[in-house]
């Protein structure tokens, strides 16, 4: 039958069912007022009566000024006789019967509900999808061929994941290649890195690539309230997947559903747990699931159980780091394409300018630089709109509105002075790329640098990015011989670097080369519930003492460079009053200007290697 029509069929018994029971229970208007059968009476012997209606023990009385009352009437033999006594007028009527359709309906309305119910689950379970009684469906998502396509192209700075994902596009595409010499066909593949690198974006151009189906679902989609509707969803995507063989199912922040069995504190049952087992058992187990590829994204590989990260199950695990320039200029150019840019504009420029940014930070600075652009009546996106979405984007949006007093500017000034001529005077610490004194985010003012891409850091290196930490809170305290809490943010990083060194890198001359950390265990891994110190009350106090050390040793450092250059810091501080923001090479001219013998040390090749402007 058409849909339509079916629906239309559907809507005429609904209404007919409602004008039903609308005449079932609303057969007596609501016109008539009820009066006692005394009243009546001497109503009439009033003479206020001017007509009844007398329907079986019903009487219906309308009075002299038209009003309408009901009375119920005993079995009076005199009533007839009195009334034509009075002269009233006198009709009468059958009483009152239902009809026929609405008695069956009555009787029969309950099972005909029970009825309707019953017939309703029943095609919603069959129907299956998100309805009524689907709780066991699969919630996946089969991405179809009219979908937006994303390719390998659409994918930039993650050549190496771009590579090993490219093999199992090509195992899918011919299986017979690999499989010849007696190798296995991975089962699944986990993209681990963190957020906004792009795993959901290579698990789509995975979709793209491929010419076999692609099962879309979230980990969140598996674990309802209902007891088993994980693990039933979990076998139903299994079966659509072996239906669909050779196909791929990914599973978007696997980490919901596959967290480290034995978090249930209370020893009670754990959905979550019998859905991780179910999931096991269909990557390995009995069964096999030949031609079925699972693909995982999560940023938390930490929490996953190991059963599910053995081989045989996620046979490969790709991380998905964080680009570095070369990386980021790829990047900025995808996302550039589909935007118009100034010829002037230089990518690479700008990918020095944003060390650290992932994937997801870049595509968003583009975007804002276009609707700055936009905003300022542009018919291209310029390296100024790029400057100010870069800023916006990392530090925070302007608060220009907020209203800042002298004192309070000034303070700032020297602060971020501090820190800025602290870092280019003394060697090893990241560039200044810029200074602000305008207010960002939560930030009264910011110095920006820009960290210098490696794996390692040296001691030397971390004991000077102490310093730079303590350059803000020296210049307050030389220059107002005040202190303010600018520098909370401050002293928290330079401690928690300064811990660092001596519990986890063993930089501490004193307690050698030896690690008291214990590696960080959350409760809801059901692991450890207390935090037991695994070494003494003396151990305790001379990690202490190594942390005072280096921190007030760091703190004596920024005050004598500020000291001996308290020169450079005024003049730093009257231009940043008097200009609010300054790039990193003006805050170089200015120190060669007024120091001429530091222009070779400023010069060193590992400083220009650092120094970026936008």
């Amino acid at each position: 039958m058409n849909p339509f029509y079916k629906n239309l069929a559907l809507w005429i018994i609904i209404t007919l069912m409602m004008v039903m029971l609308y005449n079932l229970f609303n057969q007596q208007k609501k016109l008539e007022a009820n009066i006692t059968y005394s009243d009546f009476l001497a109503m009439v012997e009033n003479d206020r009566v001017g007509e009844v209606t007398i329907q079986g023990q019903e009487l219906f009385v309308t009075d002299t000024g038209r009003n309408r009352f009901k009375v119920y009437a005993p079995k009076d033999p005199e009533l007839i006789r009195i009334l034509r006594l009075k002269g009233i007028s006198i009709n009468a009527k059958p009483p009152e019967t239902s009809p026929w359709y609405l008695s069956l309906l009555v009787s029969w309305l309950p099972m005909l509900l029970l009825i309707g119910v019953w017939i309703f689950f029943m095609r919603q379970m069959q129907s299956g999808g998100g309805k009524a009684m689907s709780f066991g469906k699969s919630r996946a998502r089969l991405l179809s061929d009219q979908s937006d396509k994303i390719t390998f192209e659409d994918v930039a700075g993650v050549e190496e994941a771009k590579e090993e994902l490219a093999e199992i596009v090509g195992f899918l595409k011919n299986p017979k290649k690999f499989t010849r010499l007696g190798g296995r066909i991975p089962k699944g593949v986990l993209l681990t890195g963190l957020p906004g690198t792009g795993k959901t974006l290579l698990a789509r151009a995975i979709a793209g690539e491929a010419d076999v189906p692609f099962f879309s679902i979230s980990g969140s989609d598996f674990v309802e309230m209902f007891v088993g509707v994980g693990a039933s969803r979990v076998r139903d995507l299994f079966i659509q997947g072996k239906k669909n063989a050779p196909c791929i199912i990914f599973i978007d922040e696997i980490d919901a559903v596959g967290r480290h069995r034995g978090a249930g504190l209370g020893g009670g049952h754990d959905e979550r747990e019998q859905t991780l087992n179910q999931l096991l058992v269909e990557m390995d187990g009995f069964e096999s699931n030949e031609g079925v590829i699972l693909i995982a994204a999560t940023n938390r590989p930490d929490v996953l159980d190991p059963a599910l990260l053995r081989p045989g199950r996620f046979d490969r695990q790709v991380v998905v780091p964080l680009p570095d320039i070369k990386g980021r200029e790829e990047i900025l150019k995808v996302h550039m394409k589909k935007t118009p840019i100034e010829k002037d504009v230089d990518p690479l420029i700008l990918a020095k300018g944003t060390p650290g940014f992932s994937g997801a930070d870049l595509e968003n600075l583009v975007n804002e630089a276009a609707l700055l652009a936009a905003k300022r009546e542009k018919e291209k996106v310029d390296n100024f709109d790029l400057d100010d979405a870069k800023d916006k984007v990392y530090m925070g949006l302007e608060r220009k509105s907020k209203v800042v007093k002298e004192e309070d500017r000034k303070i700032t000034a020297y602060h971020e002075g501090g820190h800025a001529l602290v870092a280019r005077l003394i060697p090893g610490t990241d560039a200044v790329n810029k200074i602000t004194i305008i207010p960002r985010g939560m930030a009264a003012g910011l110095t920006w640098f820009l960290p210098e891409e490696r794996d390692f850091k040296f001691k030397d290196h971390l004991e000077n990015e102490l310093t730079v930490a303590f350059g803000g809170r020296a210049a307050e305290e030389i220059i107002f011989n005040r202190i303010t809490t600018g520098a909370s943010n401050d002293i928290r990083q330079a401690t928690g670097i300064a811990q660092k060194m001596v519990r986890s890198w063993g930089m501490s001359d004193v307690i050698g080369p030896l690690s008291y950390v214990k590696e960080d265990e959350q409760i809801f891994l059901g692991r450890d519930i207390s935090h037991q110190r695994e070494y003494s009350e003396e151990t305790a106090k001379v990690i202490d003492s190594e942390v005072h050390v280096l921190i007030t040793k760091a703190y004596a450092n920024a005050k004598k460079i500020l000291t001996e250059h308290i020169d450079i810091l005024h003049k730093l501080a009257e231009l940043l009053l008097e200009k609010e923001t300054l790039q990193g090479a003006q805050l170089d001219e200015l120190i060669i200007s007024m120091r001429p013998e530091l222009k070779s040390f400023l010069n060193k090749p590992e400083k220009e290697a650092k120094l970026q402007t936008p």
